[in-house]
């Protein structure tokens, strides 16, 4: 489970966000994070029974507490949300999935949120030759549901090497490909929220199958 103790010290830290206040309370941070952990093991847990997942544990799923402010012009040293990311095994299983816990703003996000020029390209010419399979999952009713729609930035006009006006430029112009559930604060804290996520985590799984599979064959359906 996700504690109400474990959102309230998030609370605190945003209103405390420096590293006296931090330090005084180490020993408080290093129990909520536990119970973190434990909450990922779980999910880690069930992800395991439907995917491969090379992340190994729930800790190395946790993402450091700790802010690099080296280039940022927000200096406050740490962060004021519990998150973290499960990696998919081997070059097949391409995409990633990612927990993100905070009040007001608690979700789960999977795909791909900065994908390389050649993968981009390779997608690209997926769309371009036939966005049916790939528009027959973002249109299922599962989908709809868990996902409402593809998010993620775009370009404000054509790829280079594609037409303005190609039928397919919609999907085209993504950037970004990223499914995203939100969740209450009510069902961060219930007992079947591990369950939830999961469930999330495997609506998206038609989505990455595409998307692996574009991306571990060439542009004649061979694998590279």
């Amino acid at each position: 489970m996700i504690y109400p103790s474990t959102i309230d010290f998030l609370n605190l830290l945003k209103q405390n966000n420096d590293r006296e206040w931090f330090t005084a309370r180490k020993d408080e941070f290093l129990r909520e994070q536990a119970l973190v952990i434990e909450f990922a093991e779980e999910v880690l847990e069930r992800l395991n029974k439907h995917d491969v997942i090379e992340t190994p544990n729930g800790k190395k799923s946790i993402y450091r507490i700790y802010r690099d402010v080296r280039f940022s012009k927000d200096k406050t040293p740490f962060q004021t949300y519990w998150g973290g990311s499960f990696k998919r095994a081997s070059k097949y299983r391409r995409g990633g999935y990612y927990y993100h816990i905070e009040q007001g703003n608690s979700l789960v996000v999977g795909g791909f949120w900065g994908p390389n020029s050649n993968d981009l390209k390779r997608i690209r010419e997926s769309f371009e030759f036939d966005s049916a399979p790939f528009r027959e999952i973002l249109s299922s009713s599962e989908f709809i549901a868990s996902f409402g729609k593809l998010n993620g930035d775009k370009l404000k006009t054509a790829p280079r090497g594609f037409s303005i006006d190609h039928p397919n430029i919609d999907l085209l112009a993504f950037k970004q490909f990223l499914l995203i559930k939100r969740f209450t604060d009510e069902e961060v804290l219930s007992e079947s929220f591990a369950e939830q996520v999961d469930e999330a985590f495997r609506a998206m799984r038609p989505f990455l199958n595409y998307m692996s599979e574009v991306l571990s064959t060439d542009a004649n359906g061979e694998p590279l």
